[in-house]
C-alpha cells in the first residue's frame, strides 16, 4: 500500500514543477513525464505484487469529513485495473513531448501535464476505494480533470462543446451514484461498500442497486445508448488524451460495475441476461455507428462502445453463472471480460496515437482526405495495421483470445459440453450471432480505416509532402503497446493465472477456486497455433520479397475507365465503402443524404454528401432539452435579477417549510 500511494502522490503532483517554469520551457514537459514515469514505476510494481504475488493490502483511517472513512484496499481485481492506469498515462505523458510540445502550445502545455497527473492519481484512488464518500469524491476528480483536459484548448469551440457535454453527463452520471450510495447506507447503515455483501439485503434493494450502478456506471462506460455524452471529448482531444479517455477512464467504469456486481451473493438470472443484451447491442451499434463516422479519432471513439459491449457480454456471461450454479460460465464470461478489458486498454491507446501521428503529418483527421501515407509514414502505418487487427480480433494478437474465451462461454449456455455442469440457459447463445456480428462489422470499420489513411494515392498535398515518421518520443509508446499486444495474444496462457486470481476475488465460492482458465481453455496450444500462423506469415513475406527481387517488374496503367489521367478524387472514399454496410443500418443510424441536381448540357459542380448523426444525442436527447427549454421557458418570469425578490422568495419558503412542520408534529 505504500508503494501504491507513494505512486498517487508522484503521478498528482507531477505537474506541479512545470507551473513554475515559463509557458514554453520544454522543462516542465520533461520534469512532469521524470515524475509520472516515476510515480508509473512504483505502481506498476505495488499492483505487480498484489497480482502476481498474490499480496493483497489494505489501510483505513479516519479523515476530516463526518462521513466515511479513508479505507483503501489492493486485492488482485483492483490491480489488475491498476496496471493499465498506472502504464497508459506514463506512455501518453512521453508521446505528448512530441506531440504537444510546449513550444508550439503555450497556452496549454502546462495544463495539459498538470490535469495528466491529477487524473492518473484520482483514476487509481476510485480503483483502490472501499468506502462510498472517498470513491464519490475521487470519482468527482476523475470526471473534473478529464473534462479539463478535454477543454485545455479553449480556442476549439467544438472540443469545448464536447467537453461541456462530458461533464453534463458526468455528473448526471455522479446523482445516479449518489442515489445508489445513499440507498446502500438507508439500507445497511454503512458507507462501506462491501456492506452489500455483509448486509443480506431484501431482493428489491439489491435490484434497485444493480439498476443505479448499471445507469450510473453505463453513462462513464459508454454502454449504448447511454453513450450520448461521451464520443464528442475524445474526437477534439489531442490523441494522448484521447487514449486516457477512451483507453483507461472507461476500465475505471467497468471496474466499479465488475466490483458492486460482484458483492451480490446470488443474483436472479434477469441480471446476467439483461446484460448480456444490452452488451450485444452496445456491441452491434457502436461498431455500425463508427462505421459511419467521417472522422479518425470519432471513428476510434464510436469503436469503444463495441468493445465495451464486449466487456459486458462477458459480465453477463458470469452473472448467469452465479445465478445458476455454473463455475464454467463465470471463469469463461469473467476472463473474456478482464481479458478483453487489458487487450483494450492497450490496442486503443495504440490507435488513438497513431491517429495523432497521422494528425501531425496530413493535419486533419478527415477520412475522405486522407490516403497514400504508408510510404510516408510505414512505422506509423505499420504499428496501426496492429492495432487494428488486434481490436477486429483476429488472430494470433491478443483481441482473438478473449473474445474466444467469451466465445467458449456462450457456447456452453446451450449446454452442449457433456458433464459441464446442471443446467443450461438456451436463450444466451443468442449472443454467439451478435458476436460474431459485430466482429465482422469491426473488421469492415478497420479495413476501410486503414485503405483509407494509408494505401492509394494521397489526396491531400500536405499527406504526400510530410517528411516522414514522427520522432522517438512518439514512437516509443506505440512501440510498446503494440509489443505487449503482441505478447498477450502469442502467450496468453501465461497470464491464465493472473486472470484466475481476480476472478476469485469476483467469485470466492469453492467450485470457483477449483475452476481455472488453464483447465478450460489450451493455452499452450492457442500459443503453438498463434506463433505457426506468425511463422507462416513471414515465410510467404519472405518469399514474396524474394520473388520480387529476383525477377523484373512490369508496369502497366491501371483500369481506368476510359479516364485518360485518373487523379485521387476517383478513389474509393471511407464514406463510398462504408455506404453499403451504413445503407444496411438506415433503420438505426437515420442518414441524412443531399442528392445534386444535375441539369443541362454544361452542369454546374454539384456534390453528395450524407451525414449520420448520432441518433440518440443529435435526433433524441438535444431536441428533447430544446422542447423541454421551450416548454417551461414562462419560469424565467421567476427569475427577475433584483436581490429584494429574491429575499422574498427566501422568506416565503422560510414560512411554508414553518408552517408545514408545525402541521406534521
Amino acid at each position: 500500500m505504500g508503494l501504491l500511494l507513494g505512486a498517487i502522490a508522484l503521478l498528482g503532483s507531477s505537474g506541479l514543477p512545470g507551473l513554475f517554469l515559463g509557458r514554453r520551457s520544454s522543462a516542465g514537459q520533461r520534469s512532469a513525464t521524470l515524475l509520472i514515469g516515476a510515480g508509473a514505476g512504483l505502481g506498476l510494481w505495488g499492483a505487480g505484487r498484489c497480482l502476481w504475488g498474490g499480496l493483497p493490502a489494505a489501510l483505513e483511517a479516519g479523515w476530516f469529513l463526518p462521513w466515511g472513512s479513508f479505507h483503501l484496499k489492493a486485492d488482485a481485481l483492483s490491480a489488475f485495473f491498476l496496471l493499465p492506469v498506472f502504464l497508459i498515462p506514463a506512455l501518453g505523458s512521453l508521446y505528448g513531448r512530441g506531440y504537444w510540445r510546449a513550444e508550439q502550445h503555450p497556452a496549454n502545455a502546462r495544463a495539459l501535464q498538470f490535469y495528466t497527473g491529477i487524473l492518473a492519481a484520482s483514476m487509481a484512488l476510485v480503483v483502490l476505494a472501499q468506502d462510498s464518500v472517498l470513491f464519490l469524491i475521487a470519482w468527482e476528480l476523475m470526471a473534473l480533470s478529464a473534462y479539463l483536459l478535454a477543454t485545455a484548448d479553449a480556442t476549439d469551440s467544438a472540443a469545448c462543446r464536447a467537453g461541456w457535454l462530458y461533464l453534463v453527463g458526468a455528473h448526471v452520471g455522479a446523482v445516479v451514484l449518489l442515489a445508489l450510495f445513499a440507498l446502500l447506507y438507508r439500507s445497511t447503515g454503512s458507507f462501506a461498500l462491501d456492506a452489500i455483501r455483509r448486509g443480506g439485503l431484501p431482493s428489491g434493494i439489491q435490484t434497485g442497486i444493480f439498476l443505479l450502478a448499471l445507469i450510473g456506471f453505463g453513462l462513464k462506460v459508454g454502454l449504448v445508448p447511454l453513450h450520448l455524452f461521451l464520443p464528442g471529448a475524445p474526437s477534439h482531444s489531442p490523441s494522448h488524451v484521447s487514449a486516457l479517455l477512451s483507453g483507461v477512464v472507461y476500465k475505471v467504469g467497468l471496474y466499479a460495475l465488475l466490483r458492486i456486481t460482484g458483492l451480490v451473493p446470488v443474483p436472479p438470472a434477469w441480471w446476467g441476461g439483461g446484460m448480456l443484451g444490452l452488451g450485444a447491442a452496445s456491441a452491434v451499434l457502436g461498431v455500425t455507428l463508427a462505421l459511419a463516422q467521417p472522422d479518425l479519432k470519432r471513428a476510434l471513439a464510436y469503436s469503444s462502445f463495441e468493445n465495451v459491449g464486449i466487456i459486458v457480454m462477458g459480465l453477463g456471461l458470469a452473472l448467469l453463472g452465479r445465478a445458476g450454479a455454473r463455475p464454467d460460465w463465470i471463469v469463461l464470461g469473467l476472463g473474456g471480460a478482464l481479458f478483453h478489458s487489458w487487450n483494450h486498454a492497450l490496442l486503443k491507446p495504440l490507435l488513438f496515437l497513431a491517429a495523432g501521428a497521422v494528425e501531425r503529418a496530413a493535419h486533419t483527421t478527415d477520412i475522405d482526405r486522407l490516403g497514400g501515407l504508408a510510404k510516408a509514414l510505414p512505422r506509423t502505418a505499420t504499428l496501426f495495421m496492429i492495432g487494428a487487427a488486434g481490436i477486429a480480433g483476429l488472430p494470433p494478437l491478443n483481441g482473438f483470445t478473449s473474445e474466444l474465451l467469451i466465445y467458449l462461454g456462450l457456447f456452453r449456455t446451450a449446454g452442449l459440453p457433456a458433464g459441464s455442469g446442471a443446467g443450461s440457459w438456451p436463450l444466451a447463445t443468442l449472443g454467439v450471432p451478435c458476436l460474431a456480428l459485430a466482429g465482422a462489422l469491426a473488421l469492415a470499420c478497420f479495413v476501410n480505416l486503414f485503405g483509407s489513411l494509408f494505401l492509394g494515392q494521397a489526396r491531400t498535398p500536405s499527406a504526400s509532402e510530410t517528411a516522414g515518421d514522427p520522432p522517438r518520443t512518439m514512437m516509443i509508446p506505440m512501440v510498446a503497446l503494440a509489443g505487449l499486444s503482441a505478447l498477450l495474444g502469442l502467450a496468453p496462457g501465461i497470464f491464465f493465472p493472473v486472470l484466475d486470481r481476480a476472478i476469485r476475488v469476483w467469485e470466492p465460492s469453492v467450485r470457483v477456486a477449483s475452476t481455472s482458465l488453464s483447465g478450460l481453455v489450451p493455452g499452450v496450444w492457442l500459443s503453438a497455433a498463434g506463433i505457426s500462423l506468425l511463422a507462416l506469415l513471414g515465410l510467404v513475406t519472405l518469399l514474396y520479397l524474394r520473388v520480387t527481387r529476383t525477377r523484373p517488374v512490369g508496369t502497366a496503367g491501371t483500369w481506368d475507365c476510359g479516364y485518360a489521367r485518373p487523379s485521387p478524387r476517383m478513389e474509393y472514399t471511407g464514406s463510398s465503402f462504408a455506404h453499403s454496410l451504413r445503407d444496411l443500418f438506415r433503420w438505426v443510424l437515420w442518414p441524412r443524404r443531399s442528392r445534386p441536381q444535375v441539369a443541362g448540357l454544361f452542369p454546374k459542380a454539384a456534390h453528395q454528401r450524407t451525414v449520420v448523426e448520432d441518433p440518440v444525442l443529435d435526433r433524441l436527447a438535444l431536441p428533447g432539452a430544446q422542447f423541454l427549454a421551450r416548454s417551461f421557458s414562462w419560469l424565467r418570469l421567476l427569475q427577475q435579477g433584483r436581490l429584494q425578490v429574491y429575499v422574498l422568495y427566501f422568506f416565503i419558503i422560510t414560512v411554508l417549510l414553518l408552517v408545514w412542520g408545525r402541521s406534521t408534529r
